[in-house]
């Protein structure tokens, strides 16, 4: 399916510029985009196996990027980038009857779990936005697309505390699981996420000055971000990521 996406996209993409006779590289604009992201890597709606949302910290989800802007009329044109960012959180949850397998000390455990779940996500990642872009104004530029990730590093890891596991099925042994390291349950998927990304974009540009602007958007990704053959987790996680910084125009 994603292969298919990507397939239209560049056909779109290539019967634009022929039909409107393009010169794709020409009269091109840059501008530099420094920014920070806030969100999270979440099922799109909350189960009922995560009762509360007890404690969330943002990461160092910064963004760096190069934009090239494209006019094609005076309202319409076409913007792409290329940035190195990071989407990641900690988060403590309460769950309850909630899938997982986590090690204690040299034991291995798999089951549902109730208590308190510590998750850590960490992806840097470089994208590629490709958007259409609409210029309400001379100072406010409106754009939407989608994009393309590749992540360099990630992580995704975490514990489970002050609760119990019943093992297998809701009728297995019970577990206990205590508070302190050693007590409680650890738990490493990294090996187990993707490392491309598909989404889709939506912002908006806000030039103050003729070199100086700022920015707000919203990328809500489409692709699971643990490959096909996972199922510990039964939930299907996306990033879903909230941005805001500052543009600086090259030319």
């Amino acid at each position: 399916m994603k292969k298919t996406i990507i397939t239209l996209l560049l056909v779109a993409f290539v019967g634009l510029q022929e039909t409107l006779a393009i010169d794709i590289f020409g009269d091109l604009r840059y501008m530099v985009r420094l920014g920070y992201s806030l969100g999270g890597t979440a099922p799109v709606g909350m189960p009922a196996t995560i009762r509360s949302l007890d404690k969330y910290t943002p990461t160092n989800n910064t963004l760096l990027g190069l934009d090239a802007y494209k006019p094609l009329t005076e309202k319409w044109g076409l913007q792409a980038g290329f940035y190195y960012q990071n989407k990641g959180m900690k988060t403590d949850a309460k769950v309850k009857g909630y899938s997982m397998e986590m090690r204690r000390g040299d034991e291995t455990l798999s089951g549902l779990f109730t208590g308190n779940v510590v998750t850590e996500v960490d992806e840097w990642m470089v994208t590629l936005p490709l958007q259409v872009a609409y210029n309400v104004s001379p100072n406010l530029r409106l754009k939407f697309g989608p994009y393309f990730s590749y992540v360099l590093s990630n992580n995704f890891s975490g514990y489970a505390y002050d609760g119990y596991l019943r093992v297998g099925d809701p009728t297995g042994d019970k577990v206990e699981l205590g508070h302190v390291e050693g007590e409680r349950g650890d738990y490493d998927f990294t090996e187990d996420l993707r490392h491309w990304q598909f989404g889709l974009d939506l912002g908006a540009d806000w030039f103050f000055s003729n070199r100086f602007g700022a920015y707000a958007g919203l990328s809500w990704g489409l692709t699971k971000i643990f490959r096909k053959d996972f199922h510990v987790i039964e939930q299907s996680l996306y990033p879903i990521y909230g941005s805001i910084g500052l543009t600086y125009k090259l030319k």
